[in-house]
This record gives structure tokens, C-alpha cells and sequence, in this order.
């Protein structure tokens, strides 16, 4: 009876410890409401996958292109390493791989590569046009760019974001292509530059933001943002090039000027609305949607003489006050890089045509309301070098009841003649009873012996504002006509060996600017001749014919 009764405990006590174990089972699994997020938290992230693989896809970059978040540092240490280098950044720096991958966004007008370290832009190349090399135009590359943000922490660090790692994420809106870049504290919080392209456009928008680093920026020091940009050379003449390569803004509500254009400058500005960092047919603006409260604004030339070996112009920087509401950055701007034409700055209708040098007062007035209009017209019609004299031939035209006018009191003055010689014979010896006899009889004609100088007086702000057209006209850039290759710039028939130049000439022939040396020297030939037939030299009066040359 004992060892069956023992055989019986035994028994009883096997089913009790399978009873527990299958209790506790079924205690751990997961309850529907577990399961069914479990499921939605799987297919979330397949989801997001896909997405990832479709935006990867639609923007055509490799995978190096993106800057892939580490895994959690582990490595105590390196945390700490991370720690006393970037402070409260070091979670940025933890989230990437390599300060030096690069993020590309592109349209059909510009390529554009941002850098995680800074967090801005490397390169930007402008797709529809090349230089007198047939080479790619680039307007940021090798480092000949520095976007700046300085602020002190209340850690009391100082911070450059152009040595911090940002973090990328590409996003679309629409037809736009959306980058953000993000120097992050945690999840939640970060200091972000927003990128967004559109289709087909040159103007890049342009957002700093930060969220959450009130209690990690210093309000009470300086915020400055710096932009710092070098003028690559596009042209085949770099001193040529470097006369209309300047940096342009406005500011109080309309004004617009510009520094030096052969020397250095430096001004600080109030209520600034758009700094432009013009390469002669290329710039890059900056233009915040609130001007800037102040700008310092400096430039320095570069070219020294054309045979040194140099592919900058100048170098430009621009040094901005920023300011925090409640303890954040919320400054939302636009950048463009692109051709420095009329038209497609005009679209913008945020007054960038006006950063083209088209001419001071009467002159820029004269381009931008008669010569940019006519030239579109006309060029739209004839090709390029035989709208230009068609346009001349017309200027011409409107200024003949000006020349008629001339050339009528000329006549007089020759008809005039013989009774001028009268009066001088008869009063030689009282200068200011001849004098006064002579202009009676000027007027008692109609007839001026400043004649000569009305044509000069009349044509001189049109055929300035002509000067300044031709130079600065974008149409005309890489357009050829005849023997010339490029309507802006200069005609070559001959250049002289390398490194010799004539003073004052330079290392080149012209044939343009002979032909019209002919011109003008045979047409002054002819006016001062006939004007000095018809109006002899008086005591007190000037010689209008030295005079005329001088001027013309």
C-alpha cells in the first residue's frame, strides 16, 4: 500500500507542475489588442521601406548619396569623445556615418549637392550653359563657398555650423523636391536648413528653422549668419569679365547700390531686401522674405592683371545680425543661382533686374524703358549681329530731327558769314561792340554757333546707355556674327604671343573697334570741316571744332 500511494503523489504532482506551466502559457501571450498593433507596426515599416526605395528611386542617387543613420553609438567612450566635442550636437554626429556624404537634388536647370558637414551647399551647376571652354558653368565648387551660422551655447561653446554634422532626409511636396537638413539635439530637437526646389526654376527656397534649443542657444550673445562666396572666371578675358563683376543689394525699401568694382569695399546696410553676388552673366542671390534688420557687406578684388594665373574675380561676404523669437531661429529666405538676365529676374518680381548694371539715372532709364524692349523685338525677328544694326539704324532715325536741325543752322551760319566778316572788319578794335553786333545778327537770323554741340549734348546719354546695353545684355552672350564669337565681349582677329601686351591696347587685335576708330574719325573729318567753314573763330568764343572732337 506505500508504494502504490507514492506512485499516486508522483502522479498527482507531475499533472500540477504541467497544469502551472500551461497556465503561465497562456498568461504570456499576446492579447489581440497586442497582436493587431504588432501586425500595424510591421506593416508600417515595410511602408516605409517601400517609400524609401521610391524616393531614393525618383531622385536618381546612389546610396552613397545618402547619409544612412547609424545604429546607437555603444561604444561608451566614443559617446563621450562625441560629447566634449560637439556638446549638445553630439547626437547629430551619432546618427551619421560620414561627415562627407553628399545629398543631391536636381531639376531641369540646376544640380545641386549639399554636404552633411555644414550642412550646405558643395556644388551647383547650372545645366543649360557652359563657358568659352565648352566647360560646365559652376557657381559653388571646391570649397570657393562658406554658409555660416555662429552662436555661443549656454554651455558657453561657440558653434560654427559649417564644422557640425547635419542630418538629411529627402521628402517630396507635390511636384517639388523637398531636402532637410538637421542638426539634432534629439528627435525633437534641432537646429534645420529646409531645401526646396521646383521644377524648371532657379531659385532655390531657403528655411532655417530650430525647434526646442531655447534652453541650448545663448540669447544673450551675437547670432551671426556669414555667407562668404569666391566669383569663379566664365569668360576668356578675366580683366574684362572682373568690370562687371560686383556685389549688388537693396535696401530701404528700394534703394539699390553696389561696392567698389576695382578695389576693395566694405558697407553695413539697414533694412536690407536681396544681396546679390554678381559674376557678370551669372549670380547668386540671397533674399530673405523679411529684410534683413542689417548687413555688413564686403567685397575684395582678386584679378590682379590678366597674366596671372588665377580663375577668381572677386570674393564676397556678407555678415547678418540674426534674431531669436522665444528662444528659436525662424528665418525663411530663397537663394537663386542662375543667369543675370532681365527677363528671368524680372519674374520674380522681387526687383532683381536691377542688380545688372544697365547705367545710372537718364542712362539706366534709357536701356531698361527703349534698348531692352526694342532689342527683344528685333532680335526675335533678325539674328543677333543684324539686330544690332538694324537697332542702331534706328536710333539713328529718331535722332535725325535733332542732326536736321544742325545741319539747317549750319546753312545759316554759312549764308551769314560775309556780314560776319563785315562786323569784324568794321569794329577790330572794340571786341565788345563786335561781339554784341555778332550775336544780333545771330539772332536776328535764327541762326546759333553752338549748333555744333546740340547733336553731341543730344546723343551722348543714347549712345552711353548703348555702351552699357551691349556689355551686359545676356542675349548676346556666346552669340557669333561674322568674324566675332561672342557679341558681349570683344572681337579677336589676331592675338600677340603669350605674355607680351602693348601698354594701354592690350594683348590683342580688335577689328571692331578699328573699323569704327575709321568711321568717327572721317564723319568728325567731315562735320568739324564744314562747321569751321561756317563759323570763323572769335575772340571769347570757343573752337567748335576742337571742341567736337573732344566730345565725340
Amino acid at each position: 500500500m506505500e508504494e502504490k500511494k507514492l506512485d499516486l503523489n508522483s502522479i498527482i504532482g507531475f499533472v500540477l507542475i504541467f497544469a502551472i506551466l500551461l497556465f503561465m502559457l497562456y498568461q504570456n501571450q499576446p492579447t489581440p489588442e497586442e497582436i493587431e498593433a504588432q501586425e500595424k507596426a510591421n506593416k508600417e515599416q515595410v511602408e516605409a521601406e517601400k517609400k524609401a526605395e521610391e524616393i531614393q528611386e525618383e531622385f536618381q542617387a546612389t546610396p552613397e548619396d545618402f547619409a544612412t543613420p547609424n545604429s546607437t553609438v555603444t561604444d561608451s567612450t566614443q559617446l563621450e569623445n562625441l560629447k566634449n566635442q560637439l556638446g549638445a550636437f553630439a547626437y547629430s554626429a551619432a546618427m551619421q556615418s560620414d561627415d562627407n556624404q553628399v545629398t543631391i537634388l536636381e531639376n531641369d536647370v540646376l544640380y545641386l549637392k549639399f554636404n552633411n558637414k555644414g550642412g550646405f551647399l558643395s556644388e551647383v551647376k547650372l545645366k543649360a550653359f557652359v563657358n568659352h571652354d565648352s566647360l560646365p558653368i559652376f557657381l559653388i565648387k571646391d570649397e570657393n563657398t562658406i554658409f555660416n551660422i555662429n552662436f555661443g551655447a549656454t554651455d558657453n561653446r561657440i558653434f560654427n555650423t559649417k564644422d557640425l554634422p547635419f542630418v538629411p532626409t529627402l521628402t517630396t511636396s507635390g511636384e517639388n523636391k523637398v531636402l532637410s537638413m538637421k542638426l539634432m539635439v534629439s528627435d525633437t530637437k534641432f537646429l534645420e536648413y529646409r531645401y526646396e526646389i521646383k521644377p524648371n526654376d532657379y531659385m532655390l527656397g531657403f528655411t532655417v528653422r530650430s525647434q526646442g534649443l531655447s534652453n541650448v542657444i545663448n540669447s544673450s550673445q551675437d547670432i551671426n549668419l556669414e555667407w562668404k562666396q569666391k566669383g569663379y572666371s566664365h569668360a576668356k578675358s578675366i580683366t574684362y569679365e572682373n568690370r562687371y563683376t560686383r556685389l549688388t543689394y537693396e535696401y530701404e525699401d528700394g534703394k539699390v547700390d553696389k561696392l567698389g568694382q576695382m578695389s576693395d569695399d566694405e558697407e553695413t546696410e539697414e533694412d536690407v531686401s536681396w544681396i546679390s553676388y554678381r559674376q557678370h552673366f551669372f549670380s547668386s542671390i540671397l533674399v530673405p522674405e523679411k529684410p534683413f534688420k542689417s548687413a555688413l557687406l564686403n567685397s575684395k578684388d582678386l584679378v590682379e592683371d590678366e597674366d596671372i594665373d588665377t580663375v577668381f574675380t572677386k570674393s564676397y561676404a556678407s555678415k547678418i545680425p540674426l534674431e531669436l523669437e522665444g528662444g528659436e531661429f525662424n528665418n525663411v529666405m530663397s537663394i537663386y543661382y542662375g543667369p543675370t538676365d532681365s527677363k528671368t529676374l524680372k519674374k520674380y518680381d522681387k526687383n532683381l533686374e536691377e542688380s545688372i548694371p544697365f547705367g545710372w539715372g537718364l542712362f539706366g532709364w534709357i536701356n531698361k524703358s527703349v534698348f531692352i524692349p526694342l532689342f527683344g523685338f528685333l532680335s526675335g525677328i533678325f539674328p543677333y549681329g543684324i539686330a544690332i544694326i538694324v537697332m542702331t539704324i534706328l536710333v539713328r532715325l529718331v535722332l535725325s530731327p535733332v542732326l536736321y536741325k544742325s545741319y539747317l543752322s549750319q546753312a545759316k551760319m554759312k549764308i551769314l558769314k560775309p556780314e560776319i566778316a563785315e562786323i569784324s572788319a568794321k569794329y577790330k578794335d572794340n571786341p565788345m561792340k563786335k561781339q554784341k553786333e555778332t550775336m544780333a545778327l545771330y539772332s536776328k537770323a535764327g541762326a546759333s554757333p553752338m549748333s555744333g554741340c546740340l547733336p553731341a549734348l543730344v546723343q551722348l546719354p543714347v549712345f552711353y546707355a548703348l555702351f552699357m546695353f551691349f556689355p551686359t545684355a545676356f542675349d548676346l552672350r556666346q552669340k557669333s556674327f561674322l568674324w566675332a564669337e561672342d557679341l558681349s565681349s570683344y572681337d579677336t582677329i589676331y592675338e600677340f604671343p603669350e605674355g607680351f601686351s602693348i601698354p594701354f591696347y592690350g594683348d590683342h587685335v580688335s577689328l571692331f573697334p578699328i573699323l569704327a576708330s575709321i568711321a568717327i574719325f572721317f564723319y568728325m573729318k567731315m562735320t568739324t570741316g564744314q562747321q569751321m567753314a561756317t563759323q570763323p573763330t572769335q575772340e571769347g568764343m570757343p573752337d567748335m571744332g576742337k571742341m567736337m572732337k573732344y566730345m565725340i
